[in-house]
C-alpha cells in the first residue's frame, strides 16, 4: 500500500512538469528560445558577418525621371537597356543582335544600383580617366563597350547610336550628386581580403553544388526566362557567359561579387559566402570552359597588370596558375620588393 502511494504520487509530480513545465515548489523549467536559422549549412557561428555599416550610396529615385523631356525619356530607356539588355541587344534582341544574351545587370545589380553589387556610383565622377588595361585615357562609351564585348561576349555599340546615348545618359544621372573625382561608400565591389594558400577549384565546386548550381544548373548554364530570349539566372560558363577577358574573370573581382551579392538574397548586411567560400567558388567558375578574348593589346606595360591576371607575361616571375588562384601575398611582396630595389637605383 505505501509503496502503491508513493509511487502514485512520483507519476503525479512527473505529470504536473510534463503538462506545465513546473516544479511542485519551485519556479518554472526553462523554455527554448526560437532562433533565426542560419544560412544553409552554415552554423551560427561559421554565418560570415555584415560588412560594418557606413554612409552607403543611394541611387536617385527613378521616379524624379522626367518622361515628358527627351533627355527624360533617353535615362528611361538608358535604364532599360541596362535591365533587359539582351530583349534589345541579344541573339534575339529587337534593335540588334550583337551579345550574348546577358544583361548588363548580371553583373551591375539592380541595374547598376545595389551597394557593394558593382553599381555605377562612381563612374561620371571618376571617367575620363587613363586605365592600364588599355593604356589609354578612356571615356564612358568606351568603358561600356569593354562591357559589351567582354562581359558580354559581343560587338561595340557605335557611339552615335541611340543605345549608347542613353546608357551613358542613365549613368550619368546615377552619379549626378556625387562630386567629381570622388568615390561614394559602396561603390564596385568589395575586396575580400586575400587568403594565406591558393584559391581551391576543387573545394569551390562544393560551393557551387551547394549553394549555386540551383539556379545556374550542374553545367553552368543558367536559365532561360519563358520568352527564350532573357535569363532568369545568366550563365556562368560556356558559349553564351562572359569571355575572358572580362573583368569577373579574376577571381578577385568575381569573389567579391559573389561574396555580398551570391546566393540570391545576400547583401552586404547579410552576406551568406564565407571568404574561402568565395575565393574558392571563383576559381572553380573561373577554371570552367568560356569563350575566348584576344588580349593582346591588354596591358601594354606589363608591370602594371594586377596581382590576379591569369595570362602572362609578367614582370614579377610568378607563373600563370599562381597569378590566376595564388596565394597572391608572396606576389604582392615581390614586386613591392622589386619596386624598392629600382627605387634604390635611382
Amino acid at each position: 500500500m505505501v509503496t502503491s502511494a508513493i509511487l502514485t504520487l512520483a507519476l503525479l509530480f512527473i505529470a504536473i512538469f510534463l503538462l506545465f513545465g513546473v516544479v511542485p515548489g519551485g519556479s518554472a523549467a526553462p523554455q527554448p528560445v526560437a532562433q533565426t536559422p542560419p544560412a544553409t549549412g552554415q552554423t551560427a557561428a561559421q554565418q560570415p558577418p555584415p560588412v560594418s555599416n557606413k554612409n552607403w550610396w543611394a541611387a536617385p529615385d527613378t521616379a524624379t525621371i522626367s518622361r515628358n523631356t527627351q533627355q527624360g525619356k533617353l535615362i528611361a530607356y538608358g535604364r532599360q537597356l541596362i535591365a533587359n539588355t539582351a530583349a534589345f541587344l541579344g541573339p534575339k534582341g529587337s534593335v540588334k543582335h550583337m551579345s550574348n544574351g546577358m544583361n548588363c545587370q548580371n553583373c551591375h545589380l539592380d541595374a547598376g544600383t545595389k551597394v557593394l553589387g558593382n553599381n555605377y556610383s562612381a563612374v561620371a565622377s571618376t571617367y575620363p580617366k587613363f586605365r592600364e588595361r588599355s593604356g589609354t585615357i578612356e571615356d564612358i562609351p568606351k568603358r561600356v563597350n569593354d562591357c559589351f564585348e567582354r562581359s558580354l561576349n559581343g560587338k561595340s555599340l557605335p557611339n552615335n547610336s541611340k543605345e549608347m546615348q542613353a546608357i551613358v545618359a542613365y549613368i550619368n544621372w546615377l552619379g549626378k550628386d556625387v562630386p567629381k573625382g570622388e568615390k561614394p561608400e559602396g561603390s564596385g565591389i568589395f575586396a575580400v581580403p586575400y587568403l594565406s594558400r591558393a584559391a581551391n577549384p576543387d573545394k569551390g565546386k562544393e560551393v557551387y553544388i551547394q549553394k549555386c548550381q540551383s539556379c545556374h544548373q550542374p553545367n553552368g548554364g543558367g536559365q532561360l526566362n519563358p520568352d527564350g530570349k532573357t535569363y532568369l539566372y545568366p550563365p556562368l560558363w560556356g558559349k553564351n557567359s562572359y569571355n575572358t577577358g572580362a573583368g569577373l574573370y579574376r577571381i578577385s573581382r568575381f569573389a567579391g561579387y559573389v561574396k555580398l551579392n551570391m546566393p540570391l538574397g545576400a547583401s552586404h548586411n547579410f552576406p551568406q559566402l564565407t571568404d574561402e567560400e568565395a575565393w574558392d567558388v571563383a576559381a572553380f567558375v573561373n577554371s570552367q570552359p568560356r569563350p575566348s578574348k584576344d588580349l593582346s593589346k591588354d596591358w601594354p606595360d606589363i608591370a602594371a597588370k594586377p596581382v590576379d591576371h591569369p595570362f602572362g607575361p609578367y614582370a614579377d616571375g610568378f607563373s600563370e596558375s599562381e597569378h590566376k588562384y595564388g596565394p597572391f601575398q608572396p606576389i604582392i611582396d615581390a614586386r613591392k620588393q622589386q619596386k624598392n630595389a629600382q627605387s634604390a637605383r635611382k
